[in-house]
């Protein structure tokens, strides 16, 4: 009775295309669901993601769950989850991604899944990493920790979005590090983000979680860019 109080003054909308969602729907309506563009990149091992890295660093696995495209669903739902304070839709995209790799190598290889950090400055800004609520849905699924303690950012630097393609990768390399022990060695990192674009970010991640002996890494994010 007070939900659908609350309902009815204050219906809630859909985080893709803002309009009125149904009582069965949650977070996502059912019409921006099925045109959400997925990429099935965990159909094929040797997918794009993957192969973003050849040559960079050694990576046992890389995906993403959806296509991101320029004023599209995917932009909308990001931007929303990331500046608008719709942590749920981490949590949503993290369930349906989770939903698909849980009988994957990947959910049964790895031991931690490590989201990329914000600079501590940046998240006392935000309140919130936006890649959390993806990490925790899918270390329910998998039954694995998060920690979000091991990597870490020592530069705060302008928001990724805000750079053109090469200045988000000028000195990148020297933003990530570890603080580990003994315990963290010899273990199979999961690193999340929430987009793939030139991949500098999860490069630069990667290096630094290698700097762990015995070390391996997969990477999974919520989005891919595409052209």
């Amino acid at each position: 009775m007070f939900n659908s109080l609350i309902n009815l003054f204050f219906p809630k909308v859909c985080a893709g295309c803002k309009s009125f969602i149904g009582t069965n729907e949650y977070v996502i309506c059912t019409v921006c669901r099925h045109e959400l563009p997925l990429t099935n990149h965990h159909l094929n091992p040797e997918n794009e993601a993957f192969k973003k890295f050849y040559g960079q660093i050694p990576v046992e696995y890389a995906s993403a769950l959806l296509y991101f495209h320029k004023k599209g669903i995917v932009q909308e739902l990001i931007h929303n989850l990331k500046y608008k304070g719709h942590e749920e839709i981490g949590t949503v995209l993290g369930e349906w991604y989770a939903a698909d790799l849980k009988n994957s190598a990947i959910a049964k290889n790895v031991d931690v899944i490590i989201p990329v950090p914000l600079h501590k400055k940046r998240l006392k800004e935000r309140g919130y990493n936006q890649v959390t609520n993806f990490g925790l849905a899918l270390s329910e699924s998998f039954k694995i920790p998060l920690n979000d303690q091991l990597l870490f950012r020592k530069v705060y630097s302008k928001t990724q979005s805000k750079k053109n393609l090469l200045g988000r990768s000028e000195g990148i390399e020297t933003v990530f590090d570890v603080a580990f022990t003994e315990e963290d060695e010899n273990k199979h990192y999961l690193l999340i983000d929430d987009v793939l674009t030139t991949g500098a970010t999860l490069e630069a991640c990667s290096r630094a979680l290698l700097k762990i002996p015995g070390a391996k890494i997969s990477i999974v994010c919520m989005a891919m860019a595409h052209s």
